[in-house]
Formats: C-alpha cells, structure tokens, sequence
C-alpha cells in the first residue's frame, strides 16, 4: 500500500476530511513553531542586549507574552490534530466495514465461500482495528510533513540562506533511510498480517469443530496447535517492534548528523562575525523542527504497517471488480461453477409472477436446464431430485447469486403502492438447508433481531410445530437444541419475515430432511398457507410429502435435464 492510498479516499469521505484536517492544523502548528522560534531569539538577543546596557529592554515583555502564546497556540493545535485523528479513525474503520459487508452481502455467498471466513473476520476485526495508530499517528504527521517542511524551509532561508541550503542538501538521506527500512519490513508486516489470519483461522475452526472433537477425544490437541500459532503471532509481532525502534534510532541518527552539520556551520560563522546572534537562534531553533516530521511520519510509517497491511487487504476486496463476475462454491456441494457470460445478470424487473425463463446453470460435471416455469402467486413449485443434482444450485440462481444463462423475474408482490422500489432482496424470503443459528434467544434467532415481536415469533414457531420458549437460550450453531428443532427454528424464521414483510417469493431448501412425519406435516402446512396468502412458495426436497403438497413439480435427472409437472390448478 501507498503511504497514502487514493483508494482509501475514494472510498471513505471521513478520510479526506481527516487529511484535510490534519494539513490545516500542521499549518497552525508549523506557524506557532516558527512565532516560538522568533519570540526565543529575540528573547535572547533582547537579554544580551540588556546585560549589556544593564537596562531590562522594553521591547522583552511583549516578546515573551507573544512566546508563551505561541506555545499555547502550538499545545491547542497538537490536541486538536491528536482529537481529529482518533475521531476520524473510528468513523473510517466503520465505514470500510460497513462498505465490505454491503459488498459481500450484494456479492452473496457464491463469493465468500471462495474465501476464508475466519481470515475475512479477523481482517474486519482485529485487522482493521490497526488503523488506529495509521489515522492516530502516520496520516496526521505525513499532513504536517507536507505543510511544515516548505514552511519551515522558508522560514530558515529567510532567517539564513546558507543554512537552508545545508539542510535542503542533507534532508534527502532521511527519505534513503525510510526507503531501505520499508523494503526490509514490507515482508517482515506480510508475514505478521498472514500469521494473525492463520492464528483466527485456527481459533475459528477449532470454536466450529469443539462438539465433534469433544466426541472423539481430541479437543486438547487443539490447545497445542493454537498454542504454536499464538506464539509463532508473539515471536514475529516482537520482531516488528525490535525492527521499528531500529529504524527510529537509524531515522535519529541521520537527524542528528544532519543538524550538527547546521550547527557546525553556524558557531564558524558567529565567530567570524558573518552571521548575527538574532539570526544564529532563530535557525538553530528551527533546524530540528525542519527534520523533525520527515523523521517523525517514517518512524510512524512502520509503526502503523499492520493497519496499512490491513487496509490494503479490505480495500483489494472492495476493487475486486472481476471477483464481483467470478462464480464461487455451488451451495449444494463442492462444486465449482464455471464462469459465463449470461443473458441477464440477476432478476428481471418485478411483476405478478415467478418466471423462469431458460433458466441454465453450469457445473463442471453438468449443465442443469434449461428451466422454464411460470407460477403465479399461491403456488408452491417444488424441485425434486437427488442430493447433489443441484436443488440448491437453482434457489441460489434465482436468488441472484449464482452466475446463470436464461433470466429469473421475481414477483412483485401486492397491497404496496410501489412494490418495484424494493430490491430482490427485500421481496425475498430465504431459509438455507442448514439453520445457521447464533447464540441468543430462540425468539432473536426466528427474528434475526435483539428486539423481536413475540406475538409474531411465537405464531411462526407454532405454525412451524415446534412449542418452545421464545426466550429459551441457544447457543452457537443451535447448542441446546436438537436437529430437528434447529430446522423448525429456521422455518419459523421464513415464517416470520415471510408475514411480516409480505415478501411475495420464499425460497427453502430442503426444510423438513431432519424432522418425522408429524412435523414434517406441520411445516407443509404452513408453507401451503404461505402460498394460500398470496406468495409463491419455491422448495427444494426429496420428501414424498412435500412433493405431494407441491402444484408444480421440477424433476433434475442426472443428466441435468428438467421436466415440470403440473400437478393441480393453482388456486386465486
């Protein structure tokens, strides 16, 4: 990443505020540091003077009243620079999040599957979380670098030309030094930002996977591989700070070399009597302030690299156009979907019905389709076939987030004024074949909310057959319940947006493969109801009952072929 990444202002409008910000209080800062300088060498040479004459100067008072002001006004400006980047850095790391969990929403899960979800959590967590010192530290002192360094040049050339001069020439080993530095931490920060995600990823897996090693006895061995990877976290994360203070002493170093050449130059002169003593102060004053930020934004740099290493990971997923076309992991298995350029990107614009039209789906094994169905609203459309012939490959095509041929027109719905302003999302209920509960209250997961209707939560679970607590805990990944109730909960979920947001097309995959044939007879029910209010009901099964339900009826032969049945007269 650029020290500063023109993405990153593309992207965040709080971050060109900040660099703004940060150059209009370096201008005052800068200003008050050249006033300081003046006010102490007049102050000095005003006290030579006075000594000398034995009379206390009158021009002293104001001088130094105008002195303290400076470093009042300098103190005030440092705050105010320190205040707007710790401000400017919480809101930026909550508009990138924001920004990347739109992105992966509008990308769906066909692109996230492709990636890791422990590395993509922790990058949005703990990753982004390092922007703090690169919006706290480096943008603030590479705004004043910017402004205070040709101020501070020309304060000097016109305090004394030939020290200006030494400086302009001694000023570029600074940026040699930062140079070499950056290049021997870039890999050192790539390996620190890679162990960090292999360190979420192992926690993840491991918090994922604990029932099942409980089971087989192996959930100590775990403690031992998080155990490495923490230290292995440690053992670099130290080796970044020996490599900063290192390249602070080198940047210190150079400085200091650089302002003793002043200063050498400067006692010759004043014996010699070419240079006054007012001029003297005033550029030894201001020659370490001349190198001071150059110094200052390189030690900054490097200790703000894992939020630069972090930021430069987020923004590459935001300006991955082409991933936004590539297809990931077909829903259904592991399949992989070929890429193609379809008729039609996603939904057409909304009417009364479902129409699919040519619907096609590729896979490596196999083409399924083409698919044409046209249901109108109170049918409910189930797909048939075997595991694996790609049930959940059309759901997640008609859902809009798997690549396709042909065109999908989801329906618009009624009893709205303007159904068409809502996206496909919004006139959309989806339940996937596995619950994907959270921990929390029943009620919290049914409602996907921390403050959830209980009338209408405990209607959906009843609807769904399952006579549970709303408030009951659950754990994550449904602990506390049994399989079968984890599916009622995410059917009761459907249930529950389905009525409340009127979404005319509801998409389950798979609803009812956990449960017996009581319950599996409740949960028909309710979806023929659904159908019953108006919305057209799409599933996908391998249940002889929910196929009977169904008014039309989708078979995927192993072939990839499709034929529909219609199987009764869809009521009005």
């Amino acid at each position: 990443m650029k020290p500063l990444d023109p993405r990153l202002l593309r992207l965040s409008r709080t971050a060109r505020g900040a660099v703004a910000a940060s150059a209009a209080t370096g201008l005052v800062r800068t200003l008050a540091t050249v006033a300081i300088a003046w006010g102490i060498a007049t102050a000095v040479t005003l006290g030579v003077d006075g000594v000398r004459d034995r009379v206390v100067p009158a021009a002293l008072t104001p001088t130094l009243a105008l002195l303290g002001a400076a470093f009042v006004v300098r103190a005030v400006a440092a705050w105010a620079t320190d205040d707007l980047a710790a401000r400017a850095g919480a809101r930026v790391k909550s508009e990138l999040r924001a920004t990347v969990l739109a992105r992966a929403a509008e990308r769906g899960p066909a692109w996230l599957q492709g990636r890791s979800s422990a590395a993509f959590a922790t990058t949005l967590g703990p990753g982004l979380d390092a922007l703090d010192a690169y919006f706290g530290r480096f943008l603030p002192q590479l705004a004043l670098t910017a402004v205070a360094t040709p101020v501070l040049l020309l304060a000097i050339g016109a305090g004394d030309l030939t020290s200006a001069v030494v400086i302009v020439l001694a000023m570029p080993v600074i940026p040699v030094f930062m140079v070499l530095i950056g290049l021997a931490t870039q890999s050192l920060q790539r390996r620190q930002a890679d162990a960090l995600a292999r360190l979420g990823s192992a926690f993840t897996e491991a918090v994922e996977g604990l029932a099942t090693l409980k089971v087989f006895g192996r959930a100590r061995r775990q403690v031992g591989r998080i155990g490495d990877v923490t230290d292995e976290y440690r053992r670099g994360t130290l080796g970044v700070l020996r490599l900063s203070f290192v390249s602070g002493f080198a940047l210190e170093l150079a400085a200091s070399l650089s302002v003793a050449l002043v200063a050498v130059s400067i006692g010759v002169r004043l014996v010699d009597g070419s240079l006054g003593l007012g001029a003297a102060m005033f550029v030894l004053v201001l020659a370490p302030e001349a190198f001071a930020p150059i110094r200052q934004v390189g030690a900054d740099f490097h200790a703000a690299q894992d939020g630069v290493e972090a930021s430069a990971a987020v923004l590459d997923v935001l300006d991955d156009r082409a991933g936004h076309d590539r297809a990931g992991d077909d829903p259904a298995g592991d399949h992989r979907v070929v890429p193609r350029a379809p008729d039609h990107d996603g939904p057409t614009d909304p009417g009364t019905d479902l129409v699919l039209t040519g619907l096609t789906v590729t896979r490596p094994d196999t083409v399924i389709g083409p698919l044409d169905v046209r249901a109108a609203p109170g049918t409910v459309v189930a797909l048939a076939g075997p595991s694996g012939s790609g049930k959940s490959s059309l759901i997640a095509a008609i859902r809009g987030v798997l690549p396709h041929d042909g065109t999908v027109t989801v329906p618009s719905g009624t009893g709205r004024a303007d159904p068409a302003t809502r996206s496909v999302a919004e006139r959309t209920t989806w339940a996937d074949q596995r619950p994907r509960l959270v921990r929390g209250t029943v009620a919290e997961n049914v409602a996907l909310h921390s403050r959830p209707d209980t009338a209408d939560v405990r209607r959906a679970l009843g609807d769904a057959g399952l006579g549970l607590d709303p408030g009951l805990p659950v754990g994550p990944g449904g602990a506390g319940l049994s399989g079968g109730q984890a599916q009622r909960v995410a059917v009761a979920r459907a249930l529950y947006r389905a009525r409340r947001e009127r979404t005319p097309l509801v998409l389950l995959d798979e609803p009812t493969s956990a449960l017996d044939a009581e319950a599996e007879q409740t949960v028909v029910r309710a979806l023929r109801a659904l159908a019953d209010d108006g919305a057209v009901v799409v599933v996908a099964s391998h249940r002889p009952a929910v196929l009977d339900a169904a008014d039309v009826r989708v078979d995927l032969h192993a072939d990839g072929a499709t034929s529909v049945t219609a199987r009764r007269a869809v009521r009005a």
